[in-house]
């Protein structure tokens, strides 16, 4: 008798546990290169100081709320960000057309927040486990660039509609953690952004591009 009792508050309490995985909490890291193209009319030094800022560390995360009754979709919110950084030598004339040469670095920043959509087979029972997710929201561009040794220095921020989409696979570790590789895409252009105060509207040529791929690894727990 007693095993019996035992055995139905087991069964009993199994299903309670299951119900409570109603949350995930995905973050991620790894690298990222942006794939808008580079200004022509560069010179070289000003092209491979460009070139550095083309890649750099993607993070993001993301919270979901599995809803009762649906098996494969999720909702919830995500937020992405990438940075990026520089340092050599730009040129410049003074009024005499004297050229010099001047030791600058950039730090460059891409964010992202917006709702998200997921959809995955973290409720069927094998292992194996794949995801893809959708996020439209808010792309936000910020770039400080200071010279050596001198007060001159440029802050620009700027922001727009934007878009962030994953897609992963992820090896069941334990019911509640999950890890595996994912490939990100994140896309968002600047029309307009402001430069120490002044804002500026950039031409249909002229538009910052903010599009980036990424790799990362990206681990899920689930509650």
């Amino acid at each position: 008798m007693t095993k019996k009792l035992i055995t139905l508050g087991v069964l009993s309490l199994s299903p309670f546990f299951f119900a409570q995985q109603k949350f995930s909490i995905i973050p991620s890291v790894g690298y990222a290169w942006r794939t808008a193209e580079t200004a022509s009319g560069l010179s070289r030094d000003e092209r491979e100081y460009v070139k550095d800022l083309k890649h750099g560390v993607n993070f993001d995360i993301a919270a979901y709320y599995h809803p009762k009754g649906s098996a494969t979709i999720a909702i919830g919110v995500k937020y992405s960000d990438f940075s990026a950084s520089s340092s050599g030598f730009m040129t410049a004339s003074n009024n005499n057309g004297t050229v010099y040469s001047i030791p600058v670095t950039t730090k460059d920043r891409i964010t992202f927040f917006g709702p998200s959509i997921f959809i995955s087979n973290y409720n069927e029972p094998s292992r194996h486990k794949l995801f893809v997710d959708l996020a439209l929201g808010v792309i936000t561009y910020t770039t400080k660039t200071t010279a050596t040794n001198t007060p001159v220095n440029a802050k620009g921020k700027g922001s727009n509609l934007g878009m962030d989409a994953g897609i992963g696979y992820q090896y069941m570790i334990h019911k509640n953690f999950m890890i595996g590789p994912k490939l990100g895409l994140t896309a968002g252009t600047l029309r307009k952004m402001t430069v120490n105060g002044v804002a500026y509207e950039f031409g249909e040529k002229e538009r910052e591009g903010l599009h980036r791929v990424s790799l990362s690894a990206a681990a899920t727990f689930r509650f």
